[in-house]
């Protein structure tokens, strides 16, 4: 099973969350990127691209639209964004993506979550090298080599393309070309489906935990962090 496997796992856990914490979560991620962006979904990408996962993940239409209109409106949160990397059991690297307005409550819950589980924060880019930034792109119905060609024909810097379950097509780019390989199919198939579309950080390499008391500890860590209202992605080199 391909590395797209770890993406969905991940997505997985947020279904597993409560929908008020998914609706917060979602809800700054709105307000921030229409308040950098514009609150025009069509004039702004990014939140077009945002709003549409809001709407897979079910979240209700008048708390999209509530979020968009308080980012055009004076004032408002402050909210930053904020990078935690850190070690977990087993030497395990793990990246907390947090949107805070109280750095200091956000960096002790985070804290918390690490040391209360055995393991410890990092400093800044000791485990962020052992991840690659990609977009990651699920679709159905196309050949490999017929994607690949449509893809180069566009200039798109691809990293690799892998064949999942049932002919699904994984492609995985730069950071930097996720609206861009979307808007290439969609020309094409503007009735498409896409199965994934997300920016993540893989891992390079993976760890994989035997230990039953470790695995456990691991989730434990997880569901700290997942409980925490300021983080909003997680990413780690677990696999088991």
């Amino acid at each position: 099973m391909g590395r797209a496997y770890e993406v969905r796992k991940a997505a997985i856990a947020k279904k597993g969350a409560v929908k008020t914490k998914i609706y917060s979560k979602f809800g700054r991620e709105l307000y921030i990127c229409a308040k950098n962006g514009g609150t025009n979904p069509e004039a702004n990408l990014a939140l077009k691209h945002l709003v549409e996962k809001a709407k897979k993940a079910q979240v209700p239409a008048d708390i999209i639209k509530r979020n968009i209109d308080k980012a055009g409106n004076s004032g408002g949160e402050n909210y930053t964004f904020y990078r935690y990397e850190g070690f977990g059991v087993g030497g395990c690297g793990v990246i907390v993506d947090c949107l805070s307005d109280n750095v200091n409550r956000t960096v002790t819950e985070v804290k918390n979550s690490f040391t209360k589980t055995g393991g410890k924060l990092g400093v800044d880019g000791s485990v962020a090298h052992s991840f690659e930034h990609l977009s990651i792109v699920g679709v159905k119905g196309y050949q490999e080599e017929k994607l690949l060609e449509l893809l180069l024909t566009a200039n798109i810097d691809v990293k690799d393309i892998e064949v999942e379950e049932e002919g699904e097509l994984v492609v995985y780019a730069a950071a930097n070309e996720l609206f861009k390989i979307k808007k290439v199919i969609e020309d094409i198939d503007p009735e498409i489906e896409f199965t994934i579309d997300e920016q993540a950080m893989l891992p390079l390499t993976y760890i994989e935990l035997t230990n039953d008391s470790e695995i456990k500890m691991f989730e434990k860590m997880l569901d700290m962090l997942e409980e925490c209202d300021d983080v909003q992605k997680i990413y780690h080199n677990i696999k088991y």
